[in-house]
């Protein structure tokens, strides 16, 4: 036996007498007067206690699995929240540097320095960005499994349009007339 829900129904730990325990109903082995029975309902009995077994098992992992996630999701939106005010924090940033600038050179020209700096950063991670999208392949396992694929068809035509169509007959229909030339 194990413990599958340790939560009540509020989302609060509850105590393991209140806890749902995943239970395996197995059969009672004692019901029958022992070496009454035959060969073949022992073997039906364990196979049904194998898969009983089993099934609370995969049971059991699946609740486990399935609660790990939703730890990760949660996790993962805290994330997301901090992501976004620092996103938006970069504005603060920004206006800051250009307000400090106005101590050395005039407002306008420290805005302006501002911007050219924002776009050079653009500029960077677009290039960056750039050139990892440069990098990306074709899947060139999947094309010569595929040329090779054309061998298993019966004149060697991969393309359906290079197939012959007798005249009467709908193009959705392929008889050994239609893929023979």
């Amino acid at each position: 036996m194990s413990f599958t829900n340790r939560r009540d129904g509020k989302g609060r730990h509850a105590a393991p007498d209140q806890a749902t325990i995943a239970s395996i109903p197995l059969s009672d082995v004692d019901v029958q007067v022992p070496g009454q029975e035959s060969i073949g309902s022992l073997v039906r009995d364990a196979t049904t206690q194998m898969s009983t077994l089993v099934r609370a098992e995969v049971e059991l992992a699946k609740a486990e699995v399935t609660d790990e996630v939703k730890k990760g999701l949660q996790g993962s939106v805290f994330f997301l929240v901090a992501l976004t005010v620092l996103l938006f924090s970069t504005f603060f940033f920004f206006f800051f540097l250009a307000e400090l600038l106005n101590t050395w050179v005039w407002r306008w020209l420290a805005f302006l320095i501002v911007f050219l700096i924002m776009v050079v950063i653009t500029g960077v991670f677009a290039l960056l960005g750039y050139l990892r999208v440069r990098r990306l392949r074709a899947p060139e396992k999947t094309i010569d499994s595929l040329k090779a694929a054309r061998t298993v068809l019966p004149t060697g035509k991969s393309d359906p349009a290079q197939w012959d169509v007798a005249p009467g007959e709908s193009t959705g229909k392929h008889s050994a007339k239609t893929l023979n030339r």
